[in-house]
């Protein structure tokens, strides 16, 4: 279950489901990520107040620049650049990562055996692309993962209330699945289709059992998130971070 935290009285938003590892969203007062200049101040302000809270220094907080691909990497040690990265991979517990998403599904992966995580990026293209799916098996392959000791957290997001698509994205979703049903439907003539639930499905097929669905739509509860579509392509972002623990 999701629910509403503070870090140095500012909100993010957390899951009971993901217990031994730091992981947090970031909300419209907790911002990490913008081009806008009016909000490069609060950006670095809340930066330093995560970095703190994660008792990293602020060059160890990475993040890629994200294109909407499924490509996937492994977080190195004193390597900040990940061009054309849409997943990364922790296995360190020096380095925290975050992803930026407003509208797009943020994925959550927590490796409860192995103390491993992720966090990748799925708009419609990265779901069309799997890739979700792509980062368990590169945590499988990478580290020895087995999908049913891997958690996932899908995170604030545009649903499938207010997310409408043609027929040619429509059909690249539904490929992408077994079990399509309930993940579509048409409304006065236009389709609408559930993002979310649709990479959660795919998660199920490939034996990720353990799952949060995040009830918050980004467009409905624009108060608290950033919604691309409701505010005209805004470049402010909410995020995804993660932090691995030490085991004691």
């Amino acid at each position: 279950m999701f629910y509403f935290d503070e870090i140095f009285g500012k909100k993010v938003l957390k899951s009971d489901l993901l217990k031994n590892v730091e992981h947090f969203f970031t909300t419209r007062e907790s911002v990490i990520k913008t081009k806008d200049i009016e909000f490069e101040d609060l950006v670095l302000e809340n930066k330093k107040i995560i970095c703190d809270y994660l008792n990293i220094p602020l060059n160890n907080l990475i993040t890629p620049s994200q294109t909407h691909t499924n490509n996937v990497e492994i977080v190195e040690k004193t390597k900040t650049s990940y061009p054309d990265t849409d997943g990364l991979i922790l296995n360190n517990f020096e380095d925290a990562i975050f992803l930026n998403f407003a509208d797009c599904t943020p994925l959550v992966f927590y490796d409860k055996r192995l103390n491993i995580g992720a966090v990748s990026h799925a708009g419609w293209r990265g779901t069309a692309g799997k890739i979700g799916s792509v980062t368990v098996e590169k945590m499988i392959k990478e580290f020895g993962s087995n999908p049913s000791d891997i958690q996932a957290l899908i995170g604030p997001a545009i649903s499938m209330c207010c997310y409408n698509v043609g027929d040619e994205v429509l059909d690249k979703l539904r490929a992408t699945v077994n079990d399509f049903s309930g993940l579509s439907e048409v409304r006065d003539g236009e389709i609408f289709v559930d993002l979310k639930n649709i990479n959660r499905q795919q998660l199920i097929e490939i034996g990720v059992k353990e799952i949060d669905v995040c009830p918050y739509c980004t467009v409905c509860d624009n108060d608290m998130f950033f919604s691309y579509r409701k505010e005209n392509a805004t470049t402010n972002r909410h995020s995804a971070v993660l932090k691995l623990i030490k085991n004691s």
